[in-house]
């Protein structure tokens, strides 16, 4: 008997998992895919091609009034649905009407702001926002930290397949160590309450899984910071036990802000960008930063450079003389 044909959102989600991509781009990209198909009326998109693209990133921007990176995430899943997936080629270009980027400063806390906030936190969110200060990383690159990427030997972090699926280093605070250590002890006794309760398994990157078999319970590819409870991956049907959820660490940072009264609009990324402005005003080159932030450009880099004169340019105010 012969199977029936894949649903096309199956295929997609196929597709993905070929190419390694994160669960959280599996649901976006299906998601994109999903509203492009019901906002032509549930048309196959292998029936549609440039000008069908073109209506709906054009809706989304008109109508929808949605920002240029979120246009941007729309444009990729609609491409690779078509290169990837229906391998349809598309008949020229696309020329759709596009989101306008907005060119906006990040927003940067001064170093007393840093101390104010990090001091006003506790325990593991605590520890989170040190490093995401001290270290420059994106948050989902500090969640997804395994043991093995901490080396205190080093003083180092090693962020892998961060964004763009490059490694990179990065310093580990002194400040962080003892902490961390104790820290790890903690979830060292919780990965051993797993394993003795038929648990313990961790999701591998690649195919890691079926070139080692044991490897996912091994200490050394637990996450540094695990949630506290466990669930069922949604890609295998094992339970496991991920890594804290980004909101939990968004609401205590969030609460945290509000406490010091700091008029500021103050999110986790603020403390990468933190990091990099006061790496810069403390002498260190800009080249230097942008191999420690992971940037391919120097240019996405230089955007901190805007802290390092005075306000208004390094004008000094008439009212100042």
């Amino acid at each position: 008997m012969q199977k029936p044909p894949k649903k096309l959102l199956d295929r997609v989600r196929e597709a993905i998992r070929l190419k390694h991509y994160s669960y959280r781009t599996e649901k976006t990209y299906v998601q994109w895919i999903r509203r492009y198909i019901l906002f032509h009326n549930k048309r196959h998109p292998s029936e549609m091609n440039v000008p069908e693209i073109e209506a709906f990133l054009t809706h989304l921007a008109v109508e929808g009034k949605v920002a240029a990176s979120t246009q941007n995430q729309a444009f990729n899943a609609i491409l690779f649905l078509y290169r990837e997936v229906l391998r349809q080629e598309l008949e020229g270009p696309i020329d759709a009407i596009r989101a306008k980027r907005p060119k906006r400063l990040p927003v940067v806390l001064s170093p007393d702001e840093t101390r104010i906030i990090i001091k006003t936190m506790s325990g593991v969110y605590r520890l989170i926002i040190q490093i995401l200060y001290g270290s420059g990383l994106r948050l989902s690159e500090c969640l997804e930290l395994r043991v093995k990427d901490v080396d205190f030997q080093q003083s180092q972090l090693i962020v892998r397949r961060g964004k763009g699926g490059k490694d990179r280093v990065t310093p580990l605070p002194t400040a962080v160590v003892t902490p961390l250590q104790e820290h790890l002890l903690r979830v060292k006794r919780m990965h051993q309450h797993d394993l003795e309760h038929g648990y313990g398994s961790t999701p591998l990157p690649f195919a890691l899984a079926r070139k080692y078999p044991n490897a996912d319970r091994a200490w050394i590819w637990q996450y540094v910071f695990p949630s506290q409870s466990l669930c069922q991956d949604p890609r295998t049907g094992i339970t496991r036990r991920y890594h804290l959820h980004e909101s939990s660490l968004q609401k205590a940072l969030k609460k945290a802000v509000r406490t010091t009264g700091i008029p500021k609009k103050v999110t986790c990324h603020t403390f990468r960008h933190s990091f990099a402005t006061h790496l810069l005003q403390n002498g260190y080159d800009i080249r230097t930063v942008q191999e420690l932030l992971g940037h391919k450009d120097v240019k996405t880099t230089m955007i901190y450079t805007h802290v390092l004169n005075r306000g208004g340019r390094g004008v000094r105010s008439p009212l100042d003389s």
